[in-house]
C-alpha cells in the first residue's frame, strides 16, 4: 500500500454479529447491551427493527447486526458480502454445544473473521463452564484458558454480569484487527435489511464500509438504484451523513434491494443504472414434479426481506427426496385475504414470521380450513414445516427380526399344523411369534409358533443355542433344514 493511500486510512468501528443455538441467549445478550448502553431518553430507545444498532463504549463505537439468527448472516455471506468484522459465539453454560452451535462455528470459519466465545447463563445452577470449553475444543474452538487463542468471556444476560467484559474484548479484538476506512472514497458497503413500506416506499438499512454516505448521493446495488432522500440513524433520528460502520436507514431507492447486496455511491444516475444487473433469484428452483410424488405447497410471509431470505435458506436445507417443499409465494408483509385465497386454490399452508394476520384473512382461513401459523424464531418455523412434511409421508410398516430357529426334525404333520423340533440360531423365539419360512435362503411363506416347549415343559421364550419343540401353524408345510425367522411389525412415522 502506498504511503499516500495509507495516510488517508482511518480507524473505523467494528461490526459485530452474534451467533449461536436457539435459546442460548443471543437475543438476550443483544438486549442486555441495548439496555446497558441505550437509555430511554435517547430518542426513545430503538422503536423499529432495522437489522442493526450502534453503541458507544469507552469512547469508541461498536455496531451490532441484529439479525434473526445465523441463517441471515449466512444468506448475506453467500452473496459475497463481508458483513461483520467480529463474531460472538454464544453458548449456554448449562447446555453446551448443540446443532446450531456447530452450524454457527462453521459459518464463522467460512467467513474467516475473528471469534469471541460468550459462555452465557452462568447464573444457572446447572452451569458447567469446563464441560462447555471441552465440547468447544472438540470442534476446533480452543479458548485461551484451554491453551488456545480464542478469547472467552462469562456472561449472564439476566443479571448483566460480563456484558462490560464482552464489550472490552470486542474493542481489544477490533484494535488488533486494525480495521480501516478511506473517507475520501465514494461510500460503499452492504445492505443488511430491506422492505417495502406502504407509505414511504422502498427502505434499506445500509452499513457503509468505506467513505461517508450523504443525503443527495446517487447510490445503488446491482439490482436497483436511486438518490438518497432521507437518512435516519438506528433510533429513527434524521441525519445528513452516515459514516463507516454506522447503520443507516435510507429512503430513495426505486426498488427493494436484496439483503447482502453490495451498494456504492456513483457520480450520476446513468452510471448507477449501468451497474444494474437485475434481481438475484431468491425463490427456490422449480422442480419437475414426478407423477405420484408428494408435494407440500407453502405460502411464506415475513416482517422484512432479511428474515424472508434467511427462512428460505433454512427451508432449502430440508430433505426433499421423499416429499417436495414448494414455496408458492414468499413475500414481506402481513398475511392477507389474497394469501388465503391462493392457499385454498393450491391446498397450501400459510406460515408467517413476525407478521400479523389481517382480520379478514383470519376469518376466511377459519371458514375454508386453511392452517396459518406465525413464529418469532426461524428454527421453530423450520421445525414446524419439517413436521408437516413428515405428516404428508404418513407412516410405514417396519419389520423387525427377533430370532431364527433351524428345523431339525418333523414329529407330526396335520393339515394346517406341525409338531417340530429345532435349534435357535440367533435372537429369541417367543410363543405366539409370527414367522417367515426360508428354504435354501428363499422365502416360501409365513406361519406362526403357537406352542413352545423345552424338555417337554411349556415355556414363553427361549434364547440362542436352545433346542426346543414347537407347534407350528400355517398353510405351508415346513421341512427339515428350513429356517423360521420370528419377527414383529410396527407402524412407524416416516422421517424425511
Amino acid at each position: 500500500m502506498s504511503e499516500e493511500k495509507n495516510q488517508k486510512l482511518e480507524s473505523r468501528p467494528p461490526v459485530v454479529v452474534v451467533l449461536g443455538h436457539v435459546d442460548h441467549g443471543k437475543s438476550s445478550i443483544l438486549s442486555a447491551i441495548k439496555d446497558f448502553k441505550i437509555t430511554e431518553n435517547e430518542s426513545g430507545g430503538i422503536t423499529q427493527h432495522i437489522g442493526a444498532y450502534q453503541i458507544e463504549h469507552q469512547g469508541k463505537k461498536i455496531t451490532f447486526i441484529d439479525t434473526p439468527g445465523h441463517e441471515a448472516f449466512s444468506a448475506m455471506r453467500l452473496r459475497g458480502a463481508q458483513v461483520a468484522d467480529i463474531a460472538i459465539l454464544v453458548v449456554a453454560a448449562e447446555d453446551g454445544v448443540k446443532n446450531q452451535t456447530k452450524e454457527a462455528i462453521s459459518h464463522i470459519k467460512k467467513a474467516q473473521i475473528p471469534m469471541i466465545v460468550a459462555i452465557n447463563k452462568i447464573d444457572k445452577i446447572e452451569a458447567n463452564l469446563e464441560k462447555v470449553k471441552g465440547e468447544l475444543s472438540s470442534h476446533d474452538v480452543l479458548v485461551e484458558s484451554m491453551g488456545g487463542k480464542i478469547p472467552c468471556v462469562k456472561t449472564s444476560a439476566t443479571t448483566g454480569k460480563g456484558i462490560t467484559d464482552l464489550l472490552d474484548l470486542i474493542l481489544l479484538v477490533a484494535e488488533m484487527e486494525e480495521l480501516k476506512q478511506d473517507k475520501s472514497q465514494p461510500a460503499q458497503g452492504v445492505v443488511i435489511e430491506s422492505y417495502l413500506d406502504p407509505s414511504r416506499g422502498p427502505i434499506a438499512t445500509l452499513i457503509p464500509r468505506d467513505g461517508v454516505l450523504r443525503k443527495g448521493d446517487v447510490f445503488g446495488t446491482h439490482s436497483c438504484c436511486g438518490k438518497v432522500k432521507i437518512i435516519e440513524d438506528f433510533q429513527g433520528a434524521s441525519i445528513d451523513t452516515a459514516p463507516s460502520s454506522a447503520p443507516a436507514v435510507v429512503l430513495g431507492l426505486e426498488d427493494v434491494p436484496g439483503v447482502g447486496e453490495k451498494f456504492k455511491v456513483f457520480p450520476d444516475m446513468d452510471t448507477a443504472q449501468d451497474n444494474i444487473e437485475g434481481k438475484i433469484e431468491s425463490t427456490p428452483r422449480v422442480f419437475e414434479i414426478e407423477p405420484g410424488k408428494k408435494v407440500l405447497n407453502l405460502i411464506l410471509k415475513a416482517d422484512v426481506l432479511g428474515s424472508l431470505e434467511a427462512i428460505k435458506e433454512v427451508l432449502r436445507e430440508l430433505p426433499q427426496d421423499k416429499v417436495i417443499l414448494r414455496i408458492l409465494l414468499g413475500e414481506v408483509g402481513e398475511i392477507s385475504e389474497s394469501d388465503v385465497k391462493i392457499a385454498v386454490g393450491a391446498k397450501a399452508i400459510i406460515t408467517g414470521f413476525r407478521v400479523k394476520i389481517s382480520p379478514s384473512a383470519e376469518k376466511l382461513a377459519q371458514r375454508d380450513g386453511i392452517k396459518i401459523k406465525v413464529f418469532d424464531i426461524i428454527y421453530e418455523l423450520a421445525q414446524a414445516v419439517r413436521q408437516v412434511l413428515e405428516k404428508r409421508l404418513g407412516s410405514e410398516t417396519v419389520k423387525e427380526s427377533k430370532g431364527k430357529v433351524r428345523i431339525l426334525e418333523i414329529f407330526r404333520t396335520e393339515k394346517n399344523s406341525q409338531i417340530i423340533g429345532g435349534k435357535i440360531l440367533e435372537g429369541e423365539i417367543k410363543r405366539g411369534s409370527a414367522v417367515e419360512i426360508y428354504r435354501a435362503e428363499d422365502k416360501i411363506g409365513k406361519g406362526k409358533i403357537t406352542g413352545l416347549q423345552k424338555n417337554k415343559k411349556s415355556v414363553e421364550t427361549l434364547g440362542k443355542g436352545s433346542e426346543c419343540g414347537m407347534l407350528y401353524s400355517g398353510n405351508i408345510q415346513v421341512e427339515e433344514e428350513d429356517v423360521l425367522e420370528a419377527y414383529i411389525e410396527e407402524r412407524r412415522k416416516v422421517e424425511l
